[in-house]
């Protein structure tokens, strides 16, 4: 995989391994994103995006955060650490759509922590 990818393997969609994320995993709220963590046996990370019903009605609102986020995740994962692979769930919580350049530096500051987060464990 390149190091700009996003592939499938890299997507958390297993119902199983979200429940067990959610019910399992710790998390932290850095507006405007709640991530939940937790520790995979999986060789790398994953990750699930979500963007409420209740705050956008309009999927395409919804699609376009998607986006935005897996964009800014994918041209940045290369600062996540290498080990130990993690399960991460970016929900996004604002009430308004941020440009990409402010998820952008919101995801670099979710790696601080996640880096943190990665050292401790």
């Amino acid at each position: 995989m390149g190091k700009f990818s996003f592939s499938k393997s890299e997507r958390l969609s297993s119902r199983n391994s979200i429940q067990e994320l959610f019910s399992k995993g710790s998390s932290f709220y850095l507006p405007p994103f709640k991530i939940l963590i937790l520790k995979s046996q999986e060789p790398n990370h994953q990750v699930l995006f979500s963007v409420s019903k209740r705050n956008f009605k309009k999927a395409v609102d919804r699609n376009l955060i998607k986006r935005r986020l897996r964009e800014a995740y994918r041209l940045n994962k290369a600062n996540l650490p290498e080990s130990p692979a993690l399960q991460i769930a970016y929900i996004y919580t604002a009430k308004e759509i941020l440009d990409f350049h402010q998820i952008e530096q919101k995801i670099k500051e979710t790696f601080k922590r996640l880096q943190q987060y990665a050292e401790k464990n």
